[in-house]
């Protein structure tokens, strides 16, 4: 008996000396003050990044009502609204051939979003930008086109996959088990698909090596917490925030916005966890 009291006392000073350091790195690199600045950046890049996947969509099975069904899933109402309303403008009062030649500049204005995630990343990991302008910017657009790739996946394969298993499971007779099934593998796979964008990003994105194993625990963290955050916060919104009736029109940016800081947040504490891992794989390799 006392050998456990020892070891869940040791274990306890863990999760105690883990919470406090996180605290004392999230306060240091002032990760709220810098939320805000990429939330800016993320307003910035959404609609680019938006534009140039819409452009995709023409080589792809999937149409407009697909993606904005994704954002829909975890957008605050108020916010998916206004968005979809934006986009529709943009698409239809601009000819494929003016998107066609606007790809590069647009995909330019794409990345700027993550291009000041890599910035905010080397300020997790407390190093400068050692690589040059070209690769660093070449970095974050090669970034943004693999992530806008990652999510029409993240849209085929839900559609794609059920096809399949019901094919599969009708065949052998059981295609009623396998949609009770699938509305579980439906829920599983949004976080899968996040936890992969969110390990490529905290494995290439900072100007340092990173040991593939140390993006792990940040990757989960960010995944799972974007999710419970972008729930909670539409749900609040959509119940208790009236943001419209105070601040009028512009309410629907300013929830926006908001989002965005919440993610932004989550983004950057999953960056400091990893940064906290690496420092501890470091000094247990010394």
């Amino acid at each position: 008996m006392g050998m456990k009291k020892v070891k869940r006392r040791k274990e306890r000073n863990k999760i105690i000396d883990f919470g406090t350091e996180m605290a004392r790195r999230i306060s240091d690199n002032d990760v709220t003050g810098f939320a805000a600045q990429l939330s800016y950046f993320f307003l910035l890049s959404l609609f680019p990044m938006l534009i140039f996947l819409f452009t995709l969509l023409p080589y792809t099975p999937l149409t407009q009502q697909d993606i904005f069904h994704l954002i829909k899933d975890f957008a605050p109402a108020e916010t998916y609204t206004m968005i979809k309303r934006t986009i529709s403008g943009i698409m239809d009062n601009r000819s494929s051939g003016l998107l066609s030649v606007g790809v590069i500049a647009t995909l330019w204005a794409a990345s700027k979003g993550m291009n000041s995630l890599m910035k905010s990343l080397n300020r997790a990991y407390d190093v400068e930008e050692k690589r040059s302008f070209i690769v660093s910017r070449g970095l974050s657009i090669l970034l943004t086109i693999a992530m806008i790739f990652v999510f029409i996946l993240a849209l085929l394969l839900p559609v794609f996959g059920k096809q399949l298993g019901l094919f599969i499971f009708s065949y052998l007779g059981f295609s009623g088990e396998f949609l009770k099934i699938w509305s579980v593998i439906r829920w599983v796979l949004t976080p899968v698909i996040l936890f992969l964008v969110f390990l490529a990003v905290y494995y290439l994105a900072p100007s340092v090596k990173v040991r593939f194993a140390t993006a792990v625990p940040g990757s989960i963290f960010a995944s799972i917490g974007w999710i419970v955050v972008s729930l909670g916060f539409s749900f609040y919104v959509s119940n208790f925030g009236n943001y419209t009736a105070m601040y009028g029109s512009i309410g629907t940016i300013i929830v926006l916005m908001l989002w965005f800081y919440f993610s932004a947040i989550i983004i950057m504490i999953g960056g400091e966890i990893n940064s906290y891992f690496t420092d501890i794989q470091g000094r247990y390799n010394e």
